[in-house]
């Protein structure tokens, strides 16, 4: 038809907040101007071809949300942490994949800058053509630094539309910036009023699940995580859902935290961000660590062959050969032939070097070949170097 539609002087929503965490400035309200809806209009592709830009029309008239922020970002790193917040938000409430890549999130960031102490901000520029959220932080990085430059060599900056280029990580010029009044906006006769009652929007907030915010702040009361280890178990709603599928299994919170954010999410990361394992499945692993039936390393191992072919984790860690020995006859066998062996450290630690505690142990490791239950087996050398003799 020629035109674009969109919400102009009646947006969807107004004056809203989003909070975020920075690394310079601690938590951040940023403002949220608008959200409107509006048609999705020809996408520019600017990498395609050398030296000239392509329109692709595959995707005009689908509708599409347009969130506006305030000028309340200081630094590129805070874009970049703002949008990760506003994508895990997003996920969370099921409405997008907010994958940039396949355009189902875009990025278009306005920049300008003052000097430190001044309050007025200088002309500002948009920046377009961002593919990835890393690219939001060089991207803006690079058009910081032209405008900065810029204005300490005695320039002025235009207002005008910068092209991001990921490849070189440089801007360029794409087009002077139109004020609103340039879009000559006009009302639709064929669209009849938009009205949400009272009641509809109660109904949408009834609906809405337990947000990130609110997840990780109860995942520290109940679970008694850190902060740090909350946000990342609550970092998307299947991995929240993951970690607590665990603890019900059960498994202890802290245990299961620190399974997930070592072996779950390395293994998600090299497995198109599978879990592999399933919650009662690594419960069972835990839980054979904590009885002292596997040792942290042999655990490690159960739970890679579990990821790769499934299976029960005893069954396999027998068929390994992973279950600990906790047999002190079998232990004090071990014992007594590393002490044998390093006559020269027992004297030793029978004069004072109690430090040497970590060797024995390590070499009655060696000696099992990591089968020995290394807390029994401190228990059984603590008895031996206790005797008047080593053996």
């Amino acid at each position: 038809k020629g035109y674009q539609i969109s919400q102009f002087d009646q947006p969807l929503a107004t004056h809203g907040t989003l909070s975020f965490l920075s690394s310079e400035r601690g938590i951040v309200n940023a403002t949220i101007v608008r959200l409107h809806i509006e048609e999705d209009a020809g996408k520019s592709i600017h990498d395609r071809f050398a030296k000239a830009s392509a329109v692709d029309l595959n995707r005009s008239g689908v509708p599409l949300i347009e969130i506006v922020g305030g000028p309340d970002l200081r630094s590129p790193a805070e874009a970049r942490a703002y949008l990760q917040m506003l994508k895990q938000l997003l996920e969370y409430i099921g409405i997008s994949d907010c994958d940039m890549e396949k355009g189902s999130l875009r990025v278009d960031a306005n920049l300008s800058i003052r000097r430190a102490g001044e309050t007025v901000l200088n002309t500002r520029t948009e920046v377009k053509n961002i593919h990835a959220f890393s690219f939001v932080e060089k991207a803006l990085s690079v058009e910081r630094d032209r405008q900065i430059a810029l204005v300490e060599s005695g320039g002025t900056v235009t207002q005008q539309t910068m092209l991001y280029d990921s490849k070189e990580n440089t801007v360029r010029p794409q087009r002077s910036k139109e004020e609103s009044h340039d879009y000559r906006y006009f009302p639709e006769p064929d669209l009849p009023p938009l009205i949400l009652t009272p009641e509809f929007v109660a109904e949408q907030q009834s609906e809405l699940p337990e947000l990130p915010g609110a997840k990780r702040d109860r995942f520290v009361a109940a679970y008694a995580l850190s902060r740090e280890h909350a946000t990342v178990q609550t970092a998307s709603g299947v991995l929240a859902d993951y970690f607590e599928n665990v603890v019900r299994a059960p498994a202890e919170p802290q245990a299961a935290a620190n399974w997930i954010m070592t072996e779950a999410l390395a293994d998600a990361k090299e497995h198109q961000e599978q879990l592999r394992v399933p919650a009662t499945t690594l419960a069972q692993i835990i839980a054979l660590v904590k009885g002292g039936t596997l040792s942290n390393q042999a655990a490690k191992k159960v739970f890679a062959e579990v990821a790769a072919k499934g299976g029960d984790p005893r069954t396999i860690a027998e068929a390994l050969g992973l279950v600990q020995v906790a047999d002190t006859n079998v232990l004090a066998g071990w014992v007594t032939d590393v002490l044998g062996a390093h006559a020269t450290e027992v004297a030793r630690y029978k004069n004072g070097e109690t430090k040497l505690m970590p060797f024995f142990v390590g070499q009655v490791m060696r000696a099992s070949k990591g089968k020995a239950d290394p807390k029994l087996a401190q228990r059984v050398l603590e008895e031996k170097l206790a005797s008047s003799s080593p053996s």
